[in-house]
């Protein structure tokens, strides 16, 4: 009578630590996120490209690679200015990997963002998970480009007439 509940119990643990190691990271709080940031700033999303497309090798899932031009609007840490534009490299995961292991940055949406500068100095990268902090304008749509080549954009801003 006790050895299945012995095995039930090593079952239960063996679960949970496979469970564990499985879990999204803790997301990084503000100060961190600074602290490990080379820019942070409010930025525009100009346009989203597909640059590549690569098999996932465990699931075979084609994956796009994106490039992103963001505007930067105001800058709490960095040295762009406001005006100036940054380009933002990041790449899809697959879509049975739960959790949020990569950010997207989506064509028109002004949003608080955390970036570290690639090692080759041209491009970005998200800092964190969490490196979207707060979405000051949501984007109209959510599709981004799914061949390589493939630019978004956000539609036009009309503006308003101005009176005669």
């Amino acid at each position: 009578m006790n050895r299945p509940f012995k095995l039930l119990g090593l079952a239960l643990l063996a679960s949970g630590i496979a469970a564990a190691a499985l879990a999204v990271p803790a997301p990084l709080s503000e100060q961190e996120l600074t602290d490990k940031s080379d820019l942070v700033a409010l930025v525009r999303v100009l346009s989203v490209t597909c640059t590549t497309i690569t098999k996932d090798a465990q699931t075979g899932e084609d994956l796009p690679g994106y490039l992103a031009k963001l505007e930067v609007k105001e800058v709490k840490k960095g040295d762009v200015k406001p005006g100036e534009s940054v380009l933002v490299t990041w790449r899809a995961v697959p879509k049975s990997i739960d959790g949020p292991w990569t950010v997207y940055y989506y064509p028109g949406e002004v949003v608080w963002t955390h970036l570290t500068k690639r090692s080759n100095g041209a491009t970005y990268a998200s800092t964190w998970l969490n490196a979207k902090s707060e979405i000051v304008t949501s984007p109209d749509s959510k599709e981004l480009p799914t061949e390589p080549g493939e630019t978004v954009t956000p539609p036009l801003q009309q503006k308003p007439p101005t009176p005669l």
